[in-house]
């Protein structure tokens, strides 16, 4: 048998067998019209697991950039370089999400920035001990804001 025929039989593995393979043979499968030997319904599986992924992240991200924005805010005396390039590199994380998948950034940032914000209060009072109740109830801060490179709190409250 080929070395061809091989990979081919190859990518033929089942998805529960060997994900990686089976994607590569998928793919194959895309690319050469072949849509009736499609696995559809893992396929799908997978399409609607990136979805979730992503919005796992950008979920993850805000928070992070949150509650980082809340120490940076409340606990001015102590504010350091990294503090800061966490900030920056949760904004261009997202920005990047936000570039791939723009309804992303339309339909599922604003619900993380009230939904999400408690979970930030609870990170920046582990982190901080200020206790729960010294942050405010929403986030203070705005979308746009948030993703501002140019935006760190100066007033400080803390």
């Amino acid at each position: 048998m080929s070395k061809q025929a091989l990979e081919a039989e190859d990518r033929a593995a089942p998805y529960e067998e060997d994900f990686y393979l089976w994607l590569l043979g998928q793919a194959e499968l895309l690319r050469q019209g072949r849509v009736q030997d499609l696995d559809l319904e893992n396929l799908a599986e997978e399409v609607e697991s990136i979805g979730r992924s992503d919005k796992r992240e950008v979920c993850n991200r805000l928070v992070t950039l949150m509650a980082h924005l809340l120490k940076y805010d409340y606990q001015s005396e102590k504010r350091t370089r990294s503090w800061r390039a966490t900030i920056r590199e949760q904004r261009r994380q997202l920005e990047l999400l936000f570039q791939d998948s723009p309804s992303l950034k339309k339909t599922f940032a604003p619900t993380i920035l009230s939904d999400g914000f408690h979970e930030a209060k609870l990170e920046a009072d582990d982190e901080t001990g200020l206790g729960f109740d010294t942050f405010p109830e929403t986030c203070p801060h705005g979308l746009e804001q948030l993703l501002d490179d140019d935006f760190f709190p100066e007033a400080p409250n803390g």
